[in-house]
């Protein structure tokens, strides 16, 4: 049990938290690291005048990045260059900025509003700063800022997760597989390269609005012929006809009785013995695992930045709600942190089922 005084020193590290972000984003939008990339040993004025900024400005954010030993700073020069950043590779420093510019724009504006997105079950942040009254999958679709910074990082996780996720998920030949909110595509282009069959046909169900954009990425990677759209709502029906469900990066974005909605769709939608394989960030059986950060993060993101409701559950309550929904998990999956960039924040897992009779 914590002392009174390791509560208020845990509480510190809250309070600072949303500005040590800004401050190490910053020094990346502004040029700064490349800079120093480019010119180890430049003065804060030097960086200054090649990123269009004081150098008292640029001096103070630096600070934080001395003492967390990301930069190192020589007193008799007054020069900055990479420290520990050195060492990182530039595609490690690619993705983890991705995650923190999704971060910025998605969740750390609109949580300002959280208490009021959570009191209404909306996303009160979106109304306030965008106008808009919706969701944030619905809002990408309008404002550009926020699809960039959504999109590129969601085709980056499908692009890592994905090749663990099929090597894990068993798609007998020749079946008929149906991508459940299957986005633009990219998943049943993976679902085709990564399990090639004769016969292995694949739908993307999602939205209408997406065809265009999926056709046209079938056409582009060559699955043209051995993939389809079918545009729809899953609240509304789940296409039936198909051996196989996929249902990626969905069941997470919903609240219990959501879930069990969707579940319940892809259950009539399926043949006994038909096959559904999910997969989903999940939170440790023990909570108190300070070593997964799912808990850290989904709550306040989806409450407040993109769902107003859902968020991830464990495997185990995955499980139990399948099981209700009248399937019989094979096979659950977790990823194993230790195979993860450290730097990553969601674990995910697969559980594998089929369709009682």
């Amino acid at each position: 049990m914590l002392t009174p005084e390791a509560t208020l020193a845990r509480f510190r590290e809250y309070m600072v938290g949303p500005t040590r972000f800004m401050n190490l984003l910053s020094c990346f939008e502004l040029g700064i690291i490349d800079e120093l990339r480019e010119h180890p040993g430049a003065t804060a004025a030097k960086l200054g005048e090649a990123v269009g900024a004081k150098p008292d400005a640029v001096e103070q954010l630096l600070q934080l990045l001395v003492k967390e030993e990301f930069l190192a700073y020589d007193p008799a020069s007054g020069g900055y260059s990479l420290d520990a950043l050195a060492a990182v590779a530039q595609a490690d420093l690619k993705r983890a900025t991705t995650y923190m510019k999704l971060i910025k724009f998605v969740a750390l504006r609109q949580v300002f509003y959280l208490t009021e997105s959570v009191r209404t079950g909306s996303l009160v942040g979106l109304k306030e700063l965008y106008g808009f009254d919706g969701t944030l999958y619905e809002a990408v679709a309008e404002h550009q800022d926020l699809y960039d910074a959504f999109a590129t990082l969601m085709d980056n996780v499908t692009a890592r997760v994905d090749p663990w996720f099929f090597e894990n998920v068993d798609i007998p030949a020749g079946s008929r597989v149906l991508d459940l909110a299957g986005n633009t595509g990219l998943g049943a282009i993976h679902a085709c390269r990564l399990k090639p069959s004769e016969g292995l046909q694949v739908t993307t169900f999602d939205l209408p609005h997406k065809e265009e954009e999926c056709l046209r990425n079938f056409r582009e990677h060559g699955v043209a012929e051995q993939c389809s759209f079918i545009g729809g709502d899953v609240f509304d029906k789940v296409p039936e006809g198909f051996d196989v469900v996929l249902i990626k990066h969905f069941l997470d974005m919903f609240d219990r009785d959501d879930v069990f909605r969707i579940l319940g769709g892809v259950h009539k939608s399926l043949e006994a013995g038909g096959q559904v394989a999910v997969m989903v960030p999940v939170y440790p059986e023990d909570i108190r695992d300070r070593g997964n950060y799912c808990v850290d993060f989904f709550p306040a993101f989806f409450l407040g930045g993109t769902m107003g409701q859902g968020g991830p559950q464990k495997v185990s309550t995955y499980r139990r709600w399948l099981e209700e929904c009248g399937f019989r998990v094979t096979r659950t999956v977790t990823k194993d942190p230790a195979e993860m960039p450290p730097d990553v924040i969601p674990v995910q897992a697969i559980l594998c089922a089929v369709k009682t009779a």
